[in-house]
């Protein structure tokens, strides 16, 4: 049955929900910072609200189903402080609610597998601001009664995100830091388990959102290049890279996620189990 879907933050993941919800009949409702933004919500069938800024009561009060993928800041989950006890008042009447966290929660296990029980350990500042942000909107279920799903992501690609045009350019550098493991979604897979989730709500659920095969990231880069017909990316040692701080930040940490839980409560079956059939589908979206 069709509702009313309020996603705070409608950005890349939400916009591929929104797209499969909206064929559905749904009517979507995204925030979002920019008027530039605002204009190409409209033109995908999305009511803009540009917000902070907009009164958003009128949309709570209207919402069945609520979304967040608003990033925590230094002052904790933006939502929270702005919007909680709106929120809360509103939790009688929504029949699901995610927030779309982060598998950086997790921490360094240096390659070692983690699922939904595995403890919170996050080593950087990004990890234990989502960490936090996780425990924010779970006293906010606690208290009020929202029926809150996480979804822990790991690193979204997908059309316009992916590593092709790096490639293509010549300024991707295979980073080779020995052992090094880093877990992927497709943001295709990361609608369709939202979907799957709202098909079938548990609230308090925390599910891990990722495909099956956790992966260095040169050799990622190194078959996207053979996609193209093109010789893989010269390698740079990690200690001599020029990074910027996240993606110092990501090298940090390094692990292999488990996705289990999704298969087995939502019924998911990965349209893209791994990233060999994920860049080829987006290598085809792209060349239309």
């Amino acid at each position: 049955m069709a509702g009313t879907l309020l996603s705070l933050g409608h950005g890349y993941s939400a916009s591929a929900l929104g797209r499969r919800l909206k064929a559905e009949g749904w009517r979507v409702i995204g925030t979002t910072r920019s008027a530039e933004r605002a204009a190409h919500l409209a033109a995908e069938g999305v009511e803009p609200r540009i917000w902070p800024g907009a009164d958003l009561s009128a949309d709570l009060a209207a919402a069945t189903h609520l979304l967040s993928s608003i990033a925590p800041g230094a002052e904790g989950d933006p939502v929270i402080a702005r919007l909680g006890e709106a929120i809360a008042a509103a939790a009688p009447h929504i029949a699901w609610a995610g927030y779309l966290s982060t598998t950086g929660v997790y921490g360094d296990h240096a390659g070692g597998w983690v699922d939904e029980t595995t403890p919170l350990a996050p080593s950087t500042p990004r990890g234990r601001a989502r960490a936090a942000a996780e425990a924010e909107w779970q006293a906010l279920a606690a208290r009020s009664g929202l029926p809150l799903h996480i979804f822990r992501l790991a690193g979204i690609y997908g059309p316009g995100r992916g590593p092709f045009e790096k490639v293509r350019d010549g300024s991707a550098r295979r980073i080779v830091k020995p052992g090094q493991v880093f877990s992927r979604i497709h943001v295709d897979d990361i609608a369709q388990v939202l979907a799957a989730s709202i098909a079938r709500p548990d609230p308090g659920a925390v599910y891990n959102v990722c495909d099956d095969d956790p992966a260095p990231p040169e050799e990622v880069l190194a078959h996207a290049a053979a996609l193209l017909g093109l010789p893989p990316p010269p390698e740079v040692p990690f200690e001599a890279a020029d990074l910027s701080e996240m993606a110092r930040s990501f090298y940090a940490e390094s692990k292999r996620v488990r996705n289990d839980r999704i298969k087995r409560d939502l019924g998911v079956r990965l349209l893209h189990p791994d990233y060999r059939a994920g860049l080829a589908a987006v290598l085809a979206a792209e060349r239309g």
